[in-house]
């Protein structure tokens, strides 16, 4: 978010989500403090704790600003330019934008996890957020702050996208059904950037699926 049919062999099934037993405890604490930073921010807000806004102090500090990068800005504290890679994938810009990538995290990251283990699973969402930062800042031209996990989501996709690549080229079956998903999330990113009046950091989201595919076709290889 930006504030501005096929039949299978026996031993060859489709890539698809395991039984639901449950994210893995690392998943949960990632989504805990993305919670709790925005139980604060959204408890300020409304006057519940303290006598002050703390959600743009917030966003000065930890979202990710193309003109700090870029230099039209001065950074705020020393390393804001190194750190806003990562610390935008923890600020939200509400409940709703938070509940959607803590779906999508927990569910797909559950399964990902299952097939890749914790340690590759976590550096794949470090390396995407800091990909979806990077190409927002490359390709972007807007003033406002980026912020949200959907760059690490999105990596958890394109992940997900090439394990499923991978599997039908190596059992001959059409990758057919990979192109239409990756078209999809191509037409479903261009109905809410015009939904949303332009207010969806698209940019961010190319990045950590390509910073995800890329994953999944080298050292995250399933």
């Amino acid at each position: 978010m930006q504030i501005m049919n096929s039949t299978y062999p026996r031993n060859q099934q489709p890539l698809r989500q395991s039984p639901p037993t449950g994210a893995p405890m690392f998943l949960w604490m990632i989504v805990g403090v993305m919670v709790a930073i925005e139980l604060v921010l959204s408890f300020s807000s409304s006057g519940i704790i303290g006598t002050d806004n703390l959600r743009w102090p917030a966003l000065v500090l930890g979202a990710f600003w193309q003109p700090v990068l870029s230099g039209a800005l001065p950074p705020v504290y020393p390393g804001q330019i190194a750190l806003m890679f990562v610390t935008h994938a923890f600020l939200h810009g509400g409940f709703m934008h938070l509940a959607m990538n803590s779906v999508i995290l927990l569910s797909l990251g559950k399964f990902v996890s299952i097939h890749i283990g914790v340690a590759k699973t976590v550096l794949v969402l470090f390396l995407s957020a800091v990909g979806g930062a990077a190409c927002f800042g490359l390709i972007s031209s807007s003033s406002a702050p980026m912020i949200g996990a959907s760059g690490a989501v999105f990596g958890l996709i394109g992940l997900w996208q090439a394990m499923d690549y991978r599997m039908r080229r190596r059992s001959k079956l059409p990758v057919r059904p990979v192109v239409m998903a990756f078209l999809g999330l191509v037409a479903s990113n261009i109905l809410i950037f015009v939904l949303l009046s332009g207010g969806l950091a698209w940019e961010a989201h190319l990045g950590g699926w390509i910073v995800g595919w890329i994953s999944g076709q080298s050292f995250a290889r399933r």
